[in-house]
């Protein structure tokens, strides 16, 4: 019996906690009043199941025994991180229906309370409800990501320096986004050159978008892959990455820009704008015209590429880009830091004149 009590208490208390934390996402993040509601109707309501247990809520507080309880330090490393709302969503749901399935088979032992499975069934369906919306809030967030300045990691470029610190200044100095692009290195070092970058990027807010390798995204949870024109097509992509992810496709014409919009492309690569030495067999340049078409009909968020530079950046933007990405502009300078920050401010600086010009 005192065992049985203990389990309880211990699976109560769980139950509670985990349906107090996706209560406060319904409320506070999805601002879904019924659900969180609902939530807040079940805790009281376990509340109330535990004091019709023989002895009550007192027979739990005398045979509760914390500092003793073996599973007090048995938490796994992924108990310590939660990425984003809906990992801490469905975390908390599966801590609340697991409790659930605890109290409704030990408390047969006992002939003591019901309802357990109804609740469990409706943390089914609650769950469901939640996490479609906050897919779909996630998919929203994707339209506002800053890609004024889009940095792309390419080693070979940066004269020996660790991806992590010329990141790192890339972004002190106003990158947006940071993409790897590695074509040369061995699985197992691009996957650790990816994790020490994942690791920098969320600690500062910055998407990480990696080139190409879909597994390597999926394997260090970036924020996205970016597929050029004999990459897999998006729809396929988007079945591995799911709708969360960003994917970005490279164009080299109106009809590809055009192409990409309506397989889904979440944002577009437009280039190369000048001459570039940092794509091998790359397409020809495309010049500013392209930009210009670009700007007028596609409504997706892009950024022009390749060859950019500070002696020619507002060109680029006079011609329709809001967003730049760049790779020896900034990875191959001197003093990293200054030269993204630089890059920002000219783009900043260009389209602000031309709002100006267009009031």
């Amino acid at each position: 019996m005192f065992s049985i009590y203990r389990i309880a208490d211990a699976n109560f208390n769980r139950a509670r906690e985990g349906l107090r934390v996706v209560e406060e996402l319904a409320r506070f993040v999805l601002n879904d009043a019924a659900v969180a509601g609902r939530l807040k109707s079940m805790r009281h309501q376990l509340r109330s199941i535990q004091q019709e247990w023989p002895g009550g809520v007192r027979k739990f507080m005398s045979d509760r025994d914390s500092q003793t309880d073996v599973g007090f330090d048995s938490r796994e490393e992924k108990e310590f991180e939660r990425l984003n709302f809906l990992e801490l969503s469905l975390a908390n749901f599966k801590r609340a229906q697991e409790a659930m399935r605890v109290l409704e088979e030990y408390a047969k032992l006992i002939s003591a309370g019901s309802g357990f499975k109804q609740i469990r069934f409706e943390l089914y369906d609650l769950e469901k409800k939640m996490t479609l919306k906050l897919v779909e809030l996630k998919a929203n967030e994707l339209y506002n990501v800053d890609y004024t300045l889009y940095v792309i990691i390419q080693e070979k470029y940066s004269g020996g320096r660790d991806p992590v610190e010329v990141a790192g200044s890339a972004i002190s100095g106003g990158a947006t986004v940071i993409q790897l692009r590695d074509k040369d290195s061995s699985d197992s070092r691009l996957l650790e050159k990816s994790l020490k970058l994942r690791r920098l990027t969320r600690s500062v807010g910055v998407p990480l978008i990696i080139n190409d390798r879909i597994d390597i995204a999926l394997a260090v949870d970036a924020d996205g892959v970016h597929l050029g024109q004999d990459d897999l097509p998006v729809s396929t992509a988007r079945q591995f990455l799911g709708p969360g992810k960003i994917i970005g496709v490279s164009t080299h014409s109106l009809e590809q820009a055009r192409r990409a919009r309506r397989q889904g492309a979440d944002y577009i690569g437009v280039g190369p704008v000048f001459d570039t030495k940092t794509k091998e067999n790359g397409a020809r340049p495309v010049g500013l015209e392209l930009l210009r078409q670009v700007s007028r009909e596609i409504d997706l968020p892009w950024v022009a590429i390749g060859g950019i530079n500070k002696s020619n950046i507002s060109e680029v933007v006079s011609a329709g880009a809001k967003s730049v990405a760049v790779v020896t502009a900034v990875v191959s300078a001197p003093d990293i830091r200054e030269a993204a920050l630089f890059l920002r401010e000219e783009i900043i600086k260009t389209r602000s004149s031309q709002m100006t010009k267009n009031i």
